[in-house]
């Protein structure tokens, strides 16, 4: 048994290299036989081409607008008033949420803590003199604010941006309304014209126009950007807003004559109220009266007049010499409502000759008056022939300084005719009349320069 284990373990031991060969000779065939592979071109045969050609853009003028330019500018027109009406909205419920809180309050109280609501850089004091100038504001037959907040949908907006774009409170915009009740035509007996009542040497150091043709104390965007730039110059001066908006009324001159007499340590216009001139004592409380009556003329029960202006107007610039009698007959504009917004040009004509010149027009019709320029300027050898002869000149200055009134509800010409300082004879000769019946909305042309409210 052990000699046959032995013979295995023999056998075993003389096969193990002949194994071990025959192994290592197959890997050695394996790694003869490897196939490397041979690449060839594959051939792909297009039996079909597809050709592609890039569209062309629309020509502009073969472009179906959804609406046309005029049916835009309506619509932008639209827009803009209900903007402006809901910019409204939203302010004034801001602060005329309180009846139910204040029904019993006495009235002291009541404007005090409503003013005091009303945070402002410009200081809003309520004392004695202010509460006489708010109740002539909400009361009596000498309050135009129904007017003034007629009128402020339109001058508002536009003021605003003016004193946004000067970094100025917003609280300024109450100043036109003390000093001219908004009426952009109103003249002073001392001859200050516009919004600001600016006088003629103060208008041209601020850099406004004022000739025979354009007064630009009347544009309501140049005569607001320089009353922004004048309002500016006092704050640095004075660091006080109150003591800034007294100097725009009297001068700067009268206010630092009141801080010497006062003494140096007078921080604001209460401090030098008893040394200014008699007029600007009144003048920051009639300020402060102003803002608090527009603010809360809702919680008076005061309603708001019809504007006179559109609200929603646009500027296209003239470049050539024009009569607004030319665009109010081309695009179907009544002319005073031209006048209206441009009340700058005071014989109804645009020198543009050595410059450009705005036309401020409703929304609704800027892209008319484009469309139409040609046409426009066509007719200037109709409507401008009138004016080569310096007499006509002459003449059409001399009516450049009437308005148009617009008879109310209680009017007879007597009563106009003394608001105006002019007879009965002479209304009824400016507007042909034959009798001296007149009716409510009845449009007037006044002669005469606009009396202040």
């Amino acid at each position: 048994m052990q000699q046959r284990t032995l013979v295995l373990l023999v056998l075993l031991l003389l096969c193990a290299p002949v194994t071990y060969a025959a192994k290592r000779k197959s890997n050695k065939e394996q790694q003869q036989t490897v196939v490397i592979p041979v690449y060839d071109t594959i051939r792909v045969v297009v039996t079909d081409t597809i050709k592609v050609e890039p569209k062309p853009a629309p020509r502009i003028d073969t472009l179906r607008l959804a609406h046309t330019p005029a049916e835009i500018d309506s619509l932008v027109e639209v827009w803009s008033a209900l903007h402006q009406a809901q910019g409204e909205k939203r302010f004034f419920e801001l602060y005329n949420g309180d009846a139910d809180s204040v029904a019993s309050m006495p009235v002291d109280t009541l404007y005090k803590r409503r003013l005091h609501d009303m945070v402002s850089p410009v200081h809003l004091p309520y004392n004695y003199i202010v509460r006489n100038y708010i109740n002539q504001y909400l009361a009596g037959r000498w309050s135009p604010l129904r007017n003034v907040l007629a009128l402020s949908a339109y001058y508002f907006p536009i003021i605003e941006e003016m004193l946004h774009a000067a970094d100025l409170p917003l609280e300024l915009r109450y100043l036109p309304i003390i000093e001219s009740n908004l009426s952009i035509r109103a003249t002073s007996r001392m001859g200050a014209v516009g919004l600001w009542q600016f006088m003629p040497a103060t208008g041209k150091n601020l850099g406004l126009e004022i000739n025979s043709l354009v007064d630009e104390r009347c544009d309501i965007v140049k005569s607001t950007r320089a009353a922004c730039q004048f309002l500016s110059h006092l704050y640095k001066v004075y660091g006080d807003w109150t003591l800034a908006i007294a100097a725009y009324n009297c001068g700067p001159g009268n206010v630092n004559r009141a801080i010497a007499r006062a003494g140096t340590e007078c921080k604001s216009f209460w401090d030098v109220y008893d040394y200014l001139p008699k007029e600007t004592r009144g003048y920051v409380p009639k300020f402060v009266a102003a803002a608090y009556a527009y603010t809360y003329h809702e919680a008076h029960g005061i309603t708001p007049g019809t504007t006179p202006v559109c609200v929603s107007t646009d500027t296209v610039m003239v470049h050539k010499v024009m009569h607004l009698g030319q665009v109010a007959s081309t695009l179907n504009i009544p002319i005073e409502t031209l006048r209206d917004l441009n009340p700058q040009y005071k014989l109804d004509i645009i020198p543009a000759t050595t410059k450009s010149y705005a036309l401020r027009l409703p929304t609704r019709y800027t892209s008319e008056f484009v469309s139409h320029e040609k046409e426009i300027h066509s007719k200037d050898s109709l409507y401008l022939k009138e004016y080569i002869n310096p007499a006509n000149l002459e003449k059409k200055r001399a009516e450049g300084v009437g308005y148009i009134y617009t008879v109310r509800s209680g009017d007879n010409l007597g009563l106009i005719a003394k608001r105006n300082r002019t007879t009965v004879k002479e209304i009824m000769k400016w507007n042909n009349l034959k009798s001296t019946v007149i009716r409510p909305g009845q449009k007037l042309r006044i002669e005469k320069p606009k009396p202040r409210a």
